[in-house]
């Protein structure tokens, strides 16, 4: 029996570990040549042997229009194509809408937006040649439903929200087979999450935190064909937390 994305050629950011090595790691057992990027490169390398089929790593700046087109130039010299582009790479410094820094919420702005910007482009440019592909944006319910200790990473989440819908409808118009979707994860357990907890002081089971591999099932769904004439959606991955009504104020 052949995997899902047998054959598939996919490119995962911030995939080191968490939520994006999670990914990676399906993708190859479900078929598919996986080029990982992130920041961590001892962390990134380790995930990139460990995985199925022979994979590649690359240190890879989101923000980075030059790293963008490194990776993209990488991918099709190595593997031929770009089938899939899952931009998972993001950060989240604190601060609410009192106290959050400039300086902080331009490098969340650089790293989630931006950097879905730039790698939505090099991927339409690249895939439209080849004949089609799939797009997935790691959104968050933090783009519907706000959290107040985190102004800036809403923010941008809600541009990865909008900017996939105008990446659809451009792709869908111009004919390319190119879809973009986005996936609006809940709490993943990551690494990012718990040290996020710690410094806020959050009880580590509240909310509930999903294992990073029930996340990855929707990238796996959207990326491969069975979502062919999916576009332009958002796959909430939240346990209804965004229509669950907020717990009143005790007194």
């Amino acid at each position: 029996m052949t995997g899902r994305l047998e054959g598939k050629i996919a490119i995962v950011t911030g995939a080191a570990m968490g939520l994006g090595a999670a990914i990676a790691t399906l993708f190859a057992e479900e078929g598919a040549s996986v080029l990982i990027t992130d920041v961590a490169e001892e962390a990134g390398q380790a995930t990139a042997a460990r995985l199925a089929r022979p994979g590649l790593f690359l240190r890879h700046d989101v923000s980075s229009p030059e790293d963008w087109e490194t990776v993209g130039r990488a991918a099709v010299e190595r593997f031929g194509r770009i089938d899939i582009l899952v931009n998972n790479a993001a950060i989240l410094i604190p601060g609410s809408i009192e106290d959050a820094d400039v300086a902080d919420w331009r490098r969340v702005q650089a790293v989630n937006a931006d950097g879905v910007f730039l790698g939505c482009r090099m991927a339409v440019r690249a895939m439209k040649q080849s004949g089609g592909g799939s797009i997935v944006n790691i959104a968050s319910v933090g783009s519907h439903s706000g959290e107040a200790y985190a102004a800036a990473y809403c923010a941008s989440k809600g541009a990865v929200r909008s900017l996939t819908k105008s990446v659809a409808v451009h792709c869908q118009n111009q004919g390319y087979g190119i879809r973009c979707n986005s996936i609006h994860p809940g709490t993943i357990d990551t690494p990012m999450v718990r040290n996020l907890r710690e410094g806020l002081g959050l009880p580590p089971e509240s909310p509930v935190a999903g294992d990073p591999r029930q996340f990855a099932y929707a990238a796996l769904y959207l990326a491969s064909d069975e979502a062919l004439l999916v576009n332009g959606a958002e796959l909430l991955v939240d346990s209804a937390r965004t229509v669950t009504p907020p717990a009143p104020r005790a007194g």
